[in-house]
C-alpha cells in the first residue's frame, strides 16, 4: 500500500537546525493529507505540522511557528521538515504521517499511514 520512510535526525546542539524528510512511495494518488508529529519519553504524540492538499492549508504546533516550515518536493514525492532555531524541548522521534483526508490535522488517529521514525536530540 504506502510506505513512508523518514531521516534526517541526529544529535544537534541548542539553535542548531535540521531538515527531516519523508518519503512516500505505493499507491499515492489517493493521499491529500500529510503531517508531522512527535514523541518524547513517557509524553503523547503531538502534532507538530500538517499540510491539506486538498484544502492547500497548512498547519502548525504554537510552539514550533516561525521555527518550522513543512514543505514537499512533488517530483520525489519527499516531504520535510526544516526545524530551526532547535531546543531541548523539541528532542523527540519525529513521524511523517499520511492519509487520504483528515478533518482533525492535529489528531494522530486521523492518519492512516506512519513512518517508522526518525529521532531528534538537541543538546543545552
Amino acid at each position: 500500500q504506502v510506505q513512508l520512510a523518514e531521516s534526517g535526525g541526529g544529535l544537534v546542539q541548542a539553535g542548531a537546525s535540521l531538515r527531516l524528510s519523508c518519503v512516500v512511495s505505493g499507491r499515492t494518488f489517493h493521499l491529500s493529507d500529510m503531517g508531522w508529529f512527535r514523541q518524547a519519553p513517557g509524553k503523547e504524540r503531538e502534532f507538530v505540522a500538517a499540510f491539506s492538499r486538498s484544502g492547500g492549508r497548512t498547519y502548525y504546533r504554537d510552539s514550533v511557528k516561525g521555527r518550522f516550515t513543512i514543505s514537499s518536493d512533488n517530483a520525489k514525492n519527499t516531504w520535510y521538515l526544516q526545524m530551526s532555531g532547535l531546543t531541548p524541548d523539541d528532542t523527540a522521534v519525529y513521524y511523517c504521517a499520511v492519509a487520504t483526508e483528515v478533518r482533525r490535522h492535529r489528531v494522530p488517529c486521523e492518519y492512516e499511514y506512519w513512518g517508522r521514525g526518525t529521532q531528534v536530540t538537541v543538546s543545552s
